[in-house]
């Protein structure tokens, strides 16, 4: 049996795709989520077989939340809008279903589901991987009793402290359950340049170098002055000319 999460902001969207599996008793519901946040949450904690994922939700876009994924299901696509065919397909999904659909359209995009196979699995693994190879732009951090969307390239600093990090912007903070170097790993952005074992930096937010004999401090738009060890000089060394 195969397990199934839908993804929709649409109430009776997410009602309409529960009525067109009822026939199918190869398929379990086990959750629904009216976010691309929550989506990303529930996918990664309950593991689903397949999701049913539109693409136009508050916070996160069905494109966004496959980014944040570290569990990659089957994936079909259910949108109104038609522009975003060609991103959809880029990922590998199964299907894409363009609102209003009929129920044989649904039972085709179900049948592909189906006979999906692990080779069809590991395509869609590894298109995934490439993408977060290049980093995600945006990635969800606590903030209080909820996750917040942070775009990386508002992040001035990072900061160590201990086995958490913090995220600077310009005008917020927020703690990281990860460690700086997890970060550095899982971020894999070009802008974002290790300095220290407690700090990195986002190049595109420096104001000033100064050296000083062999100190050398980098002052950041946000007047934050932040000591560079000189085991990750070469990294900033790179940025001179």
């Amino acid at each position: 049996m195969k397990t199934v999460l839908i993804v929709d902001d649409e109430f009776d969207a997410r009602l309409l795709i529960r009525e067109y599996l009822q026939p199918f008793t190869q398929f379990e519901i086990i959750g629904e989520s009216e976010n691309g946040f929550d989506a990303v949450q529930k996918i990664n904690g309950l593991k689903p077989d397949l999701v049913f994922l539109d693409i136009r939700m508050p916070g996160l876009t069905g494109l966004q939340v496959i980014q944040q994924l570290v569990h990659i299901p089957q994936i079909i696509f259910t949108t109104a809008y038609d522009q975003y065919a060609l991103k959809a397909f880029d990922t590998n999904a199964i299907d894409y279903l363009l609102k209003p659909y009929t129920s044989d359209r649904f039972l085709r995009a179900v049948t592909k589901a189906g006979s999906y196979t692990n080779d069809d699995f590991n395509r869609t693994r590894k298109v995934a991987d490439e993408q977060l190879k290049a980093g995600p732009s945006q990635i969800l951090v606590e903030s209080g009793k909820k996750l917040v969307n942070v775009n990386v390239d508002d992040i001035v600093y990072l900061e160590a402290e201990k086995d958490y990090t913090w995220l600077h912007t310009e005008s917020k903070s927020y703690l990281s359950n990860y460690g700086i170097g997890v970060l550095e790993q899982r971020l894999n952005n070009n802008y974002l340049l290790r300095i220290h074992r407690s700090f990195m930096i986002n190049i595109r937010w420096i104001k000033e170098v100064h050296r000083d004999g062999y100190s050398v401090q980098v002052l950041l738009v946000n007047n934050k002055s932040l000591s560079v060890s000189r085991s990750y000089m070469e990294g900033l060394k790179k940025l001179f000319y």
